[in-house]
């Protein structure tokens, strides 16, 4: 029996996968994908082995990733429900469904944790957001779900009615600071740097710029007032980018997508 399973092979279960393959043979994983072409061409690339049914990967397994869209869901719900049992740990990475729609719709008999992980898992440097009720679990099962997800980033565990709001600090922020860079370069393009010297530049600001926050524990207002020299070039964009609604702007889009993830299921 492999110890651990993914239903569905998209970017956030790949990442997951080959982040665990750097510390656990490919013998103790397993998965199933609804593409044929696909799960031949990983299965060859990785040395895992897949499952000829979702029922089949759900039925081998002590740990099921549900790596699968929100929408996908109900049709793997009714694939499964008949083979998982209490001694397996489901795992799901699907925005909008609540530990209990996830539990009832694998028959109620299930332990569930509920994640919200971001597409940064693919380079190591993912952010995801677990919940889960304590007492279900022995601390060796919660060790290997921290583990998961460990190999390619960070974690916290966080309540579950903030799950959704985890969504918008780093589910879907990725997207907002690709805006960023891309627009921060196209700005220096406009002022004669070359476009890929633009965006490596632009990109190494962010990635410092997260580091110092996450190195120093310093206010993100701290870190930008020691940038801001009295009347210097800095502090004239930082006056440009709150006369555009910069921070509203964001705020308005974590409402956004807040809003949508409960309208999700």
């Amino acid at each position: 029996m492999a110890k651990i399973g993914f239903i569905g092979m998209g970017n956030m279960g790949m990442a997951i996968m080959k982040g665990l393959l750097k510390s656990m043979p490919p013998e103790e994983i397993l998965f199933s994908s609804a593409h044929t072409d696909k799960m031949e061409k990983i299965s060859k690339e990785t040395g895992v082995a897949c499952a000829a049914s979702n029922s089949e990967c759900a039925r081998q397994v002590k740990y099921l990733v549900l790596a699968v869209k929100p929408q996908v869901l109900p049709k793997v719900f009714a694939e499964i429900k008949d083979v998982v049992t209490k001694e397996q740990v489901i795992i799901s990475i699907a925005a909008g469904y609540s530990i209990s729609d996830l539990a009832e719709g694998l028959g109620g008999q299930v332990r569930v944790v509920r994640t919200m992980p971001n597409t940064p898992a693919m380079v190591g440097e993912g952010m995801t957001g677990l919940c889960y009720e304590e007492a279900l679990f022995t601390e060796e099962e919660k060790a290997t779900v921290e583990a998961l997800f460990t190999a390619v980033g960070k974690t916290e565990k966080v309540e579950e009615k903030l799950l959704d709001v985890v969504a918008s600090a780093s589910g879907c922020s990725p997207a907002y600071v690709y805006m960023f860079i891309e627009a921060l370069a196209d700005g220096c393009v406009k002022n004669g740097l070359p476009r890929q010297m633009a965006y490596r530049m632009a990109a190494q600001a962010v990635l410092g710029s997260a580091k110092m926050v996450l190195e120093t524990g310093k206010h993100p207002g701290e870190l930008k007032d020691m940038v801001c020299s009295p009347g210097g070039t800095t502090i004239e964009g930082v006056a440009a980018l709150e006369q555009g609604g910069f921070r509203g702007a964001i705020i308005k889009a974590c409402d956004a997508n807040y809003e949508k993830n409960k309208r999700l299921k």
